[in-house]
């Protein structure tokens, strides 16, 4: 999608809310999100936190470390909606 677009989508789609918390929610999110720095999460990660990603990362890419979608739905039913 075009960045055009998307914009023109995004201005229609604030038009819409008349929620103020929300569009405040919104915001927020993109002032934050606009004047962040590319990496600056990952470089506020401990040595600790980062090889923990790194290896999860990793461990992803075995098929015997997956768990399919009814186990999962199975362990977690408390939380899901009926």
């Amino acid at each position: 999608m075009a960045i055009a677009n998307i914009k023109t989508d995004f201005h229609q789609l604030i038009d819409k809310i008349d929620n103020e918390e929300l569009l405040s929610s919104f915001y927020q999110l993109l002032v934050q999100r606009s004047q962040s720095k590319n990496g600056q999460l990952w470089e506020n990660l401990t040595d600790e936190e980062k090889n923990e990603l790194l290896l999860a990362d990793e461990e992803s890419k075995d098929s015997n470390n997956w768990i399919n979608d009814e186990e999962v739905r199975q362990k977690h039913q408390q939380w899901l909606r009926k």
